[in-house]
């Protein structure tokens, strides 16, 4: 599918129109033809004009066929005659390789074994390789390699269970320990209890990550229709054994990098969750509007039974809580304008900043759910990290209780405070399950209201987050509210939207700094990888913004011109000022540019708040300077706070790496004068 996206909209038309003719068996002219001199034998071609052609798996038994790629005629013959298809003789999964490359590579393979007695196997029984699922037919080759180097050049063109097998191997795992590895990534414990290596439909079914199947020419149009849709709620193998899980006997937790599938993976629990009976009550929830928008769409794709649709609820929390206290009163929310003097005039009397007291109040207090001054007094205060003696305390608290004193006269709230509020309100449990996504961002009042919108017990909490994606100030430990996910852990680590090159180079705008996990551990991401490779981020600097934006025209009119659809490029931006600059300079051009969220066909720009949550092919980031990244009124003086200084530089990074990694195909970052401290 992401390759399918990548082309022409009159290509993809061409497409559907060959095999809709294909499906109907009466055109004598339109038919598979045959590779001369090809890997597989079983590899066909089809005619979609006079310039591309479509690559086909005929399996030599039912009238299953699968579309491999469609390509340019010379590039189509090539890949054709290049590839082997074959079934995982351990897992009973479709397997193909590029076959030709690894043949041109036998050869000097061969020369550098010759040099040496020592091989990167040798301490390895045939038996053992083929229990990992190792193609007999590719032993002789695995036998030549000397260095781990060698077998990092087949990584391209091997099958991905078997690298993982002899990566682990090589990396001193012993059988147990590789095998090991191919289940975590394979989603499957124990391969099938016999395999027929000539049946390639029952392995394909066995590879629904890889495969999908369509019975008519109306379900293959509807797939081909929205290709760049389809493939962000396809559902792969590890995401599909967390997601379908019958039950889970508590809370249960999914993490794992951006671009793992943990969105895809909650969206497809909410409906499995929501068919269980016509009585079930789904609460998916997550901490924006516009991510929960884009939870609506996509779910609006995933689930086409109405009666199931009606049973899941999509709201972002802040909305829950404001329907919540709205049943008894009319909520008013004080915003920034209101906030920001109260905080000044409260500071003016102590020896803190505005920001400090402000972010005191919010993860101490309101955090720890403190009503009294002996509360705050005796609190351990986790998280900040300046030291405060029982008197600082005393002028902290009254402080913070003069800016709750005039929010209570002017009957205006915050959304912690009306979470807080909401979870006193709540009567008994209002859903049967509920479903937490960005779970990173959520604030601790938050928690303790989902926690009383769900009875204890199997499948009341799904929760999916990654700490290296936390971009608000909310630090929680679950353990702390009651939420044990001790056990019912899992970890995605493959990431199916970004390329390898996308990915390398966004992991390093994070730092060295291990992230904060939402169960008191730390989080890393060893293993975090993509199957996926494409071409290098691109990193532009200018003399000055004019510059810049006219930089952005060009980079878009190049994506554009390659055929790249409007909608699935994003333009992203750490400032609200500088959306609109990008936006009016690029309709000052011709070219149909709209704010995030939008639902109009063209180019999407949005800051880098905005971006969470979506998905593009393409991704300008516009503005990484040094002034701009990390944001001086984002960060706190680290005299005034080193821990909550450092916590708000990651906090900056982390959005940095968000922006850059809504990319599935191509990235281009652009500054004027000085680079961000964070680009590598």
């Amino acid at each position: 599918m992401p390759q399918y996206a990548r082309l022409e909209p009159k290509v993809r038309k061409g497409v559907e129109a060959t095999f809709a003719k294909f499906a109907e068996h009466t055109y004598a002219g339109l038919h598979l033809e045959k590779i001369h001199n090809s890997r597989d034998p079983r590899i066909r071609t089809i005619r979609i004009d006079q310039f591309w052609r479509g690559v086909v798996l005929a399996p030599d038994q039912g009238d299953v066929h699968c579309l491999l790629a469609v390509l340019p005629h010379d590039e189509a013959i090539a890949w054709a005659r290049s590839r082997k298809f074959t079934v995982n003789q351990r897992l009973g999964v479709l397997e193909v390789r590029d076959q030709a490359a690894l043949d041109q590579m036998s050869p000097a393979l061969t020369k550098a074994a010759e040099g040496t007695d020592f091989r990167l196997f040798g301490h390895v029984f045939d038996k053992d390789l083929i229990k990992l699922g190792i193609d007999e037919d590719l032993i002789p080759l695995v036998r030549l390699l000397t260095t781990e180097a060698h077998l990092q050049a087949l990584e391209k063109r091997l099958p991905e269970p078997q690298y993982i097998a002899l990566l682990a191997l090589a990396q001193g795992m012993n059988v147990q320990q590789a095998w090991e590895e191919v289940a975590q990534s394979l989603a499957c414990e124990e391969g099938p209890a016999s395999v027929d290596p000539d049946d390639l439909v029952a392995a394909m079914r066995r590879t629904p990550g890889q495969v999908a199947f369509v019975n008519r020419p109306e379900e293959l149009s509807d797939i081909l229709a929205h290709p760049f849709d389809t493939w962000r709620i396809f559902l792969h193998p590890v995401q599909r054994q967390i997601a379908l899980r019958p039950s889970y006997s508590g809370p249960a937790q999914v993490t794992g990098g951006a671009g793992t599938g943990k969105t895809v993976t909650a969206l497809h629990r909410a409906r499995l969750l929501a068919s269980k009976g016509e009585s079930t009550r789904v609460l998916l929830t997550t901490y924006t509007t516009n991510l929960a928008q884009a939870l609506e769409g996509q779910l609006a794709l995933l689930v086409e039974d109405e009666r199931v649709r009606g049973r899941i609820h999509v709201r972002n929390v802040d909305a829950i809580a404001y329907g919540i206290v709205g049943r008894h009163r009319r909520p008013n929310i004080a915003g920034a304008e209101v906030l920001e003097p109260l905080w000044a005039e409260a500071a003016e009397q102590t020896p803190y900043s505005p920001t400090f007291l402000s972010r005191e109040w919010e993860q101490v207090i309101l955090a720890q759910g403190l009503e009294s001054e002996a509360d705050y007094l005796a609190c351990t205060r986790t998280g900040r990290g300046v030291p405060l003696s029982q008197g600082k305390r005393s002028t902290v608290w009254k402080a913070v209780q003069q800016v709750v004193e005039q929010l209570r006269t002017a009957e205006k709230s915050t959304f912690p405070q009306l979470a807080n509020e909401a979870a006193e309100l709540v009567d008994g449990p209002e859903y049967d399950h509920v479903i937490i996504d960005e779970a990173q961002d959520i604030h601790p009042t938050q928690w303790r209201l989902l926690r009383r919108l769900v009875a204890e017990g199997p499948d009341d909490l799904f929760i999916v987050g990654d700490p290296h994606q936390r971009i608000y100030d909310s630090h929680v430990s679950l353990a702390s509210l009651g939420i044990n996910v001790r056990g019912r852990s899992s970890k995605l680590k493959l990431n199916y939207r970004t390329t390898q090159e996308i990915l390398t180079w966004s992991v390093s705008l994070l730092g060295l700094s291990p992230a904060q996990g939402l169960d008191d551990s730390a989080d890393t991401l060893d293993g975090y990888r993509s199957p996926m490779h494409g071409r290098r981020p691109t990193v532009t600097a200018y003399d000055d913004q004019e510059a810049e934006l006219d930089g952005l025209v060009r980079q878009v009119r190049s994506w554009l011109d390659e055929g790249v659809e409007p909608a699935t490029i994003g333009v992203a931006a750490r400032y609200k000022y500088m959306v609109r600059k990008a936006i009016d300079r690029l309709k000052a051009d011709g070219v149909k540019a709209f704010q995030v969220p939008s639902k109009s066909a063209g180019v999407q720009v949005g800051t880098m708040h905005r971006m969470k949550g979506l998905e593009f092919r393409c991704i300008a980031v516009i503005g990484a300077d040094d002034h701009s990244l990390p944001s001086s009124r984002a960060v706190t003086p680290e005299g005034e706070d080193p821990k909550a200084h450092a916590q708000d530089v990651q906090k900056e990074r982390c959005l940095l790496f968000v922006a850059c990694t809504r990319a599935r195909d191509r990235l281009a970052v652009s500054y004027t004068a000085s680079a961000s401290p964070f680009l590598p």
